[in-house]
């Protein structure tokens, strides 16, 4: 199923910027509209995909995970939690 597209998008370039453009456009036998669209929505892709991903070393990753498993004070909390219970089951 084709498309309809309704959107432009103007881009702004330098000389040889554009001369690479147009040259890989030919090579994949595309358009120099359909070859910077391609381009520009798999770079978009992979910042996206890679925003719900947290990176860190195996060092940092093991400190976080072992501190998880050491409880914090807390006063506030606890006398918070002796208070008796408004919903019951």
């Amino acid at each position: 199923m084709t498309t309809t597209k309704r959107r432009r998008f103007e881009l702004r370039t330098d000389e040889a910027t554009d001369q690479l453009i147009s040259e890989a456009a030919d090579l994949l036998h595309v358009t120099k509209s359909a070859f910077v669209a391609d381009a520009a929505r798999q770079a978009a892709e992979k910042i996206v995909a890679r925003s719900d991903v947290t990176l860190m070393s195996p060092v940092v990753f093991d400190t976080m995970m072992a501190s998880l498993d050491v409880p914090d004070e807390s006063p506030e909390l606890a006398k918070l939690a002796k208070l008796p219970r408004l919903i019951t089951q």
